[in-house]
C-alpha cells in the first residue's frame, strides 16, 4: 500500500509494529510506521468490529486510534516514532482506567 519513495533517504529508527521489528524514517508518524509495516487497518470500532485505517493523519477524525507503547486510544497520527517504540493495533472496547 504504501512504501518509502526510492530516493529518500536518511536516518532510520527502529520501532515494532505488531510484534514485527522495522526501520522506518525519524521524524514519521506512529500511523506513517503502521502504514510501512503494510497493516490494511490500524484498529477495529468497538461496536460491530469494522476495520479502520487512517484517514485526515492531523489529528481530527481519531481513525487512527492505537496501542503505543502499551497506552491504548493513542492517535497514532499525533505521535512521533521513538528508537524501541512498540506500535500495536486497538482491536475494540478499550476501558480509559476510571472504575
Amino acid at each position: 500500500m504504501f512504501r518509502r519513495r526510492p530516493e529518500a533517504v536518511g536516518p532510520t529508527v527502529t520501532v515494532t509494529v505488531e510484534g514485527t521489528e522495522l526501520h522506518v524514517p525519524q521524524g514519521v508518524s506512529a500511523a506513517a510506521a503502521m502504514l510501512l509495516a503494510g497493516l490494511a487497518s490500524v484498529r477495529e470500532t468497538p461496536v460491530t468490529g469494522a476495520k479502520r485505517s487512517p484517514y485526515c493523519l492531523m489529528g481530527i477524525c481519531f481513525d487512527c486510534l492505537a496501542e503505543i507503547d502499551g497506552q491504548p486510544n493513542r492517535q497514532s497520527c499525533m505521535v512521533t516514532v521513538a528508537p524501541g517504540m512498540a506500535i500495536r493495533r486497538q482491536r475494540g472496547k478499550r476501558s480509559v482506567g476510571i472504575e
